[in-house]
């Protein structure tokens, strides 16, 4: 009667939990991408699926100048010497040196030379070069790149202007306008997100027909919402019209000025830009994507851009293989939900090929923190033989060692099972996508024992479990009781202790073996 008790708590544990933060959104976020900018009044910024493309200030500012669009004078310069001869040419006591990487933040950052701050203001040529020799070739170290940080390899070397009013202007692709839009706010240089939250009546917006394009009154209908005084409207609408054209010459999907001013002298001016462009339209603008700067980005981006995957790493040690982002977000989610961690979000897409797949594969295991993974594919378009194929591969090249779970469904899934079986390597199958994520999760803790050279049965020998006086451990290892396998039966166990109160109350688990019960509870 105890062990039967037992056995059902046990279910019951494993099955009535509560759900954990859907942090994997954040992740799928970066991937599918969205402004996020103006959820809160009516507006429905287009996501969708891209490759992520960030360009260095001096890039975005260099395409602007190229438009005719009315910047700062400045330059960008690799080395202190070129930052001296810029500062020079430039001739104004006030120099804005900037640190060129690719992260947020950089004002408030660290570069390991002991220099305070990625934007400094300097009053001489020889200010400008002393400043930038401790930027150039230095790592900076901020909130957004973590310990890594970031290697700074140039400086945007820029004059100082004084705005008297900033505003905020921003083009971008909306779906109830079915085409581009122009946004506005008086409120420039802040964080727009919280203008929006805050004062959305702030923003403003002006949709293009993206047949008949823009017009003229258009902006300057925007630039007198947006609180210009009368005698710059034209001139900020014709900036906003440039802009306007940039965006459809490179295929962008948002140009973002934040801020555009009004400075001293009365004349309208683009201090920052960020671009983001259609990776669909990587074909015909490879000038653009020429541009990208692999110092700044992970090799393992890197890799993932090449093989056409979309890769984020993240702390866990499960990693996660899946065909569709919404799949891949339901996925991990679900290991969270049986108490595992995802090592990144990684989507194959609709189409892999084989050779994806194996590639998919060494990017998981570049992370010496995955120790086991998870492949879920529904063969929709995507044919699971195809995904077969390359796992098998992938585990003979590589040489893979540690666990992996797969879950396959859909289009020629018996074909798949049969290569899988066919290889003789140690893959474990499930067509349950939740048993498939309590099953990796197992495996995580079954390599723990295997790294301390313990066997899983002998660990679970090693346990004593007591309810109500009846010790049953003993039974259900040797079958008497039930068929409830070893790793079947540690992971209940270790979910009932975790989750269920009742069942901690009546329970004493002890470990005869030195560093299980620290492993397990």
């Amino acid at each position: 009667m105890a062990a039967s008790m037992f056995y059902s708590r046990l279910l019951v544990a494993a099955t009535l939990r509560s759900h954990q933060p859907r942090t994997a959104l954040r992740a799928a976020a970066q991937v599918l991408g969205s402004s996020g900018l103006f959820n809160n009044h009516g507006l429905q910024v287009q996501q969708q699926q891209q490759r992520s493309l960030s360009l260095h200030e001096y890039m975005s500012m260099e395409l602007l100048q190229e438009a005719g669009v009315s910047i700062p004078k400045g330059h960008v310069a690799k080395s202190p010497d070129e930052a001296y001869a810029i500062a020079k040419k430039l001739g104004s006591k006030d120099v804005v040196i900037k640190a060129q990487v690719l992260a947020g933040g950089r004002g408030k950052g660290t570069f390991e030379s002991g220099l305070k701050g990625g934007v400094k203001i300097v009053f001489s040529p020889e200010e400008a070069k002393a400043v930038s020799s401790q930027m150039i070739g230095k790592k900076l170290f901020t909130k957004q790149t973590g310990e890594k940080g970031r290697i700074c390899n140039q400086v945007l070397v820029c004059e100082r202007r004084y705005p008297r009013r900033e505003y905020y202007f921003a083009i971008t692709m909306e779906r109830s306008f079915q085409g581009p839009v122009l946004i506005g706010s008086s409120q420039g240089g802040v964080n727009i997100e919280d203008v929006a939250a805050e004062t959305p009546e702030a923003i403003v917006k002006e949709p293009i027909d993206i047949v008949e394009g823009i017009k003229k009154e258009q902006a300057v209908r925007l630039a007198q919402k947006m609180g210009f005084p009368p005698n710059i409207v034209d001139s900020a609408a014709e900036n906003m019209v440039k802009l306007y054209n940039l965006f459809l010459k490179y295929d962008a999907t948002m140009v973002e000025i934040n801020p555009m001013v009004e400075d001293s002298d009365g004349a309208v001016l683009c201090m920052d830009a960020k671009i983001n462009f259609d990776s669909n339209s990587a074909y015909r603008q490879k000038k653009i994507f020429d541009l990208q700067d692999w110092t700044q980005e992970d090799e393992r981006d890197k890799d993932a851009a090449k093989a056409d995957l979309n890769y984020i790493g993240l702390d866990g040690n499960i990693g996660c293989l899946v065909n569709g982002a919404g799949l891949a977000m339901a996925t991990m989610d679900i290991i969270k939900l049986h108490g595992g961690t995802p090592a990144n979000f990684l989507d194959v897409g609709g189409g892999a090929t084989v050779h994806q797949v194996t590639e998919a594969f060494k990017l998981i295991t570049s992370d010496k923190k995955v120790q086991a993974i998870l492949v879920n594919i529904f063969g929709g378009i995507m044919r699971c033989d195809v995904i077969a194929q390359g796992i098998v591969m992938a585990v003979k090249d590589l040489e893979i060692k540690i666990p992996i779970v797969v879950r396959l469904q859909g289009t020629r899934v018996d074909d798949a099972k049969a290569l899988i079986t066919d290889s003789g390597l140690k893959i474990l199958a499930c067509d349950d996508l939740d048993e498939a994520a309590k099953m990796v999760c197992v495996c995580v803790h079954k390599h723990y024992f295997e790294l301390m050279d313990l066997n899983i049965r002998d660990v679970i020998q090693s346990i004593s479990v007591i309810f109500i006086d009846a010790q049953i451990v003993p039974s259900l290892v040797s079958g008497n009781l039930f068929t409830l396998t070893p790793e079947s039966f540690l992971h209940a166990l270790w979910y009932a202790f975790w989750y269920d109160e009742m069942f901690q109350a009546h329970l004493h688990i002890s470990c005869s073996r030195p560093g299980i019960s620290q492993i397990l509870f």
